[in-house]
């Protein structure tokens, strides 16, 4: 079960990172926040990033091998990063309707895959 509650973790802390790093950029578009000052956007990514870090945290403490759970301290990272771009993939199509994936972007994600594949062989 740890290594499930290990992913939910990372995928809640992707969700918020992501909307840290790119959802002020969709709220300016929207041009809810375009007249905002860069450290208001910057305090206002902060915001939203501290449940990213209430949600990574606890998934490296848990999910880290050294503290009884599945995974090694590289397995956890590769992991990390590929939740990352599966969140990113999703929100960047569903919230950017001009941000496209093109067969490029496909074969960069298989390789990150494989990376995986890899690194719990």
């Amino acid at each position: 079960m740890k290594g499930l509650y290990t992913i939910l973790l990372l995928i809640t802390s992707n969700i918020f990172m992501t909307f840290a790093w790119y959802g002020h950029l969709k709220l300016q578009q929207a041009k809810v926040i375009n007249n905002w000052p860069l450290f208001g956007v910057i305090l206002f990514s902060w915001g939203i990033a501290l449940f990213e870090y209430c949600a990574q945290v606890p998934a490296n403490r848990i999910g880290f091998v050294g503290n009884g759970g599945p995974f090694s301290l590289i397995q956890l990272k590769i992991l990390q990063e590929v939740i990352t771009l599966t969140v990113f993939m999703l929100f960047s199509t569903l919230f950017f309707k001009s941000e496209s994936l093109n067969w490029n972007h496909a074969v960069s994600c298989l390789c990150l895959v494989t990376a995986v594949y890899f690194a719990f062989k």
